[in-house]
């Protein structure tokens, strides 16, 4: 399998070249990323930051359930806040590729803020409609554009390419930990004084990342070639895609699981609204308890130092499994705990998407490469939410949850076959220490192990 350039390539154990991985397996210390001055202060802005964006996703969902009390409105504001990625993300990509990133970032997240102090002004004042809603997500998909692919690259900058893994990892684990305090403390807000007061909090969050941003220092920042104005180079990072089957196929198989498995504010919502009829408060604990099984996926990541796709198959076809259980899920309590696991499955693919992705992709093309994985990823939520809003509306919340779950766990199956037949592998079955078994192993295998005739 071909590989871009600066990405590593490793032996399998046995001695054969293994497609599936894409850096030498190691362990490392789970926080090693944190020693460095420029990524501990980006960390620490950015945990402050997402506890404000979990507030206020909280809070947009919510107030658009409460302000319509339709599922598929709920799926129209987040379609909306990931059009732009779907309509500009590539745009936003080349531009991420020629601009310094730590600029770029000042101004995308003032823009953020702005947005969402907006939408706390019309809130509080009493005079927010739903099209103000829609407006403001609109408005911070724009932003988002250029602000996910430069964060997302901005990181090779901040660490040592050995370090890249376990700093994707802590940016998934400080965006979950968040993710903890964020939904608890929104749903507080909701039912106490308003979700007004949730949206001011995200606005006013924005102040610990862009003081961090200032105060890093330039001169430890890793130098990295900005690709120079030109024409055709949109149309050159899709040909360098496109050349790549590690890269063109993970971003399918995540373009299938973010479009129709990852549209958790329809589901949850609905399943705390309309099936247990429970409020705020059971979607604000359902939002919790994933995000604690998503914590401890990102750690276990970090912890493993390396990004496998075979990984990444197996916890996407994990994460779409359980979504089909959870959609049967008779009890309040049953679905709860069965958001833990989903958690964790989904951190894990996200995160060996990610690193797999960046490990692979030359630095001059990771933010044109890193802005269409957004845009499928993220992007996909424009196609994907409105479709299972509908299915929910019409056909219950439990259909809607086992269907995304069902495309999440074929799209896994097909693109493990595609990947284990571009890699020449096959499927192989045994025992190991006692417990069956299953992995891909090198075809050739089979004519080495035969006896000679």
């Amino acid at each position: 399998m071909s590989t871009g350039p600066g990405a590593a390539s490793a032996p399998a154990p046995d001695g054969h070249d293994d497609p599936t991985i894409t850096d030498t397996p190691r362990k490392t210390s789970m926080f090693a990323s944190l020693r460095v001055r420029n990524y501990r202060l980006f960390f620490l802005g950015q945990v402050v930051s997402n506890i404000g964006t979990w507030m206020q996703r909280i809070a947009q969902d919510w107030l658009v359930l409460s302000l319509t009390g339709s599922s598929a409105a709920v799926g129209i504001t987040t379609a909306l806040q990931f059009l732009p990625m779907l309509l500009f993300g590539l745009y936003g990509g080349v531009l991420v590729d020629r601009l310094r990133k730590r600029p770029t970032l000042l101004v995308t997240q003032s823009a953020m803020a702005l947005t969402a102090l907006f939408l706390a002004v019309l809130t509080l004042t009493g005079h927010v409609q739903v099209w103000h809603v829609y407006v403001a997500a609109f408005a911070m998909g724009l932003a988002t554009v250029v602000d996910n692919p430069a964060r997302q690259s901005f990181v090779a900058e901040l660490v040592d390419r050995d370090q890249l893994q376990n700093a994707v990892s802590l940016n998934s684990a400080n965006f979950q930990s968040a993710r903890l305090v964020g939904p608890a403390v929104a749903g507080l807000m909701i039912t106490g004084v308003g979700t007004g007061w949730a949206f001011l909090a995200n606005g006013l969050s924005f102040v610990a990342p862009l003081s961090c941003l200032l105060l890093m220092r330039a001169r430890d920042l890793h130098a990295v070639r900005r690709a120079p104005r030109g024409k055709g180079q949109l149309r050159e990072g899709l040909h360098y895609v496109a050349g790549r089957p590690e890269l063109i196929w993970t971003i399918v198989l995540v373009g299938f699981i973010g479009t129709f498995g990852f549209n958790f504010p329809v589901f949850l919502s609905a399943f705390a609204d309309d099936v247990f009829d429970a409020g705020a408060g059971a979607y604000s604990l359902f939002n919790t308890l994933m995000a604690v099984g998503s914590l401890a996926g990102a750690l276990l990541a970090a912890r493993r130092g390396t990004a496998r796709l075979r990984v990444l198959i197996a916890a996407a076809l994990a994460f779409g499994a359980l979504e089909m259980v959870a959609a049967t899920a008779p009890e309040l309590w049953l679905f709860a705990l069965l958001m833990v696991p989903i958690g964790v499955f989904s951190m894990t693919v996200n995160v060996t998407a990610n690193t797999s992705i960046q490990m692979s992709t030359d630095p001059a093309m990771r933010g044109r490469v890193m802005a269409l994985y957004m845009m499928v990823f993220l992007g996909g939520s424009p196609v994907g939410a409105p479709i299972v809003g509908w299915v929910t509306d019409t056909y219950g919340a439990r259909a809607g949850f086992a269907a995304g779950g069902a495309v999440a766990a074929t799209a896994a199956i097909v693109i493990g076959l595609v990947l284990a037949r571009v890699g020449n592998l096959r499927l192989s079955f045994g025992w190991h220490r006692g417990h069956p078994r299953v992995r891909f192993v090198p075809r050739e295998r089979r004519e080495e192990l035969a006896p000679a005739a």
